[in-house]
């Protein structure tokens, strides 16, 4: 059974982008899910002060532990003002002062959502653009837009949108049980 770390890259308590994580890691078969919330790494600003008045925290220990233990991550990221969450590059920023192999290259199903037509679209380019020099093995990608229009009742209603998810999915499912499709 593969060891699948779900989470979306915000501290909402009503993320819509941990919904999606979460929906599309309930469809890898033989999978032990552990859904993580941002919120319980809740962490200091970086500094390089901080950092040497404090050390690094106990939370980016265990958050880096936590993607070492994994099999496969599925990552959906939130998207404020075109970038990532505030919560979710600071924890990036303090996990980089233990090993810049953030992602240790895990497999990865790299994902975005948002209220919006575009779905995350900028979040994730910068994410496909800048997860690699982090060692993120990104091996499938989606993007859902309109969030509250195309998910309801805890499933994808548009079933074009529900297909590219399942084909993301299955391409992680893939590269995690070794599979080769020519």
């Amino acid at each position: 059974m593969k060891k699948i770390i779900a989470f979306g890259a915000s501290s909402s308590s009503a993320s819509i982008n941990k919904t999606l994580a979460v929906y599309a890691a309930s469809k890898i078969e033989n999978a032990e899910v552990t859904v993580v919330d941002l919120a319980d790494y809740m962490l200091p600003l970086f500094s390089v002060d901080v950092e040497q008045r404090s050390g690094i925290p106990e939370g980016v220990y265990r958050f880096s532990e936590l993607i070492e233990s994994a099999d496969g991550l599925v990552i959906s990221l939130a998207e404020h003002n075109g970038s990532y969450t505030a919560v979710f590059k600071n924890l990036i920023d303090w996990l980089t002062r233990i090993d810049m192999n953030v992602w240790k290259e895990k497999p990865m199903l790299l994902m975005a959502t948002s209220p919006g037509g575009r779905g995350g679209a900028t979040v994730l380019a910068a994410a496909k653009s800048f997860f690699p020099f982090m060692n993120g093995n990104i091996v499938a990608e989606f993007s859902l837009p309109s969030f509250y229009e195309n998910f309801s009742e805890g499933a994808l209603v548009d079933q074009e949108l529900e297909k590219q998810l399942v084909d993301s999915v299955g391409e992680l499912e893939r590269v995690l049980t070794g599979v080769v499709v020519d």
